[in-house]
């Protein structure tokens, strides 16, 4: 009898011990799951709100016009940059090129440099023939005028690039989620004995609605 009763002892401890060794792996597997888990939910949520900086976007799109706005992804920005400041480069391309034609004719005019009267631009060898120095002045300076409002132009539109990616950047740090909501319903108010509207904001699931009645 007391031997049985030793062997029922002795297996109902070896049963206890290995119950116990089973519960500390299986507490020990969870532990890791729940650290590995909360890695993965930081990870993942670093990753998600991770802070979009204007700044860069700044910097970027002074550097190079149209790289703020890829860093936005606003990609069909990019072509609008370049046609502005494609067709201001171009314009002063032109006035630049004029500008140097009828400098050239004024100060061979006023040179009297005949050998060079067959190098003018042939549009301008009017101008020679009648002696109009005045016109070609004025034509001069007119350009050259041209010359400095494209090149001013040119640096407005580049600019007017830095400040759009920069403000794209800031706007994309705003909620605008499904969290954000707006309400209208009833509501009746015992003290004054009044029915009214109430318009309810909802921002966010933690945040308490703000209520606006209006009578």
């Amino acid at each position: 009898m007391k031997k049985r009763s030793f062997l029922l002892w002795l297996l109902f401890i070896l049963a206890a011990a290995g119950s116990l060794h089973a519960q500390q792996k299986d507490s020990s597997k969870v532990r890791l799951l729940g650290i590995d888990s909360i890695k993965r939910v930081k990870v993942t949520d670093t990753a998600i709100h991770k802070k979009h900086s204007p700044h860069k976007a700044a910097i970027r799109s002074a550097v190079l016009p149209g790289w703020g706005q890829a860093y936005n992804r606003k990609y069909w920005k990019i072509p609008l940059v370049y046609t502005a400041l494609g067709i201001n480069a171009a314009v002063f391309s032109y006035n630049l090129k004029e500008y140097r034609k009828i400098r050239f004719a004024y100060l061979t005019l006023v040179n009297n440099d005949t050998a060079n009267f067959k190098n003018v631009a042939q549009e301008l060898k009017p101008f020679l023939d009648a002696g109009d120095t005045y016109s070609l002045k004025n034509y001069r300076a007119e350009f050259r005028k041209n010359i400095d409002y494209s090149v001013l132009f040119f640096l407005l539109f580049w600019g007017l690039n830095v400040i759009d990616a920069t403000v794209d950047a800031h706007l994309k740090e705003f909620d605008i989620s499904d969290q954000l909501s707006m309400k209208i319903k009833p509501n009746f108010n015992a003290m004054p004995n009044t029915i009214g509207l109430s318009f309810v904001f909802t921002i966010g699931k933690n945040h308490t609605n703000r209520i606006t009645s209006l009578r």
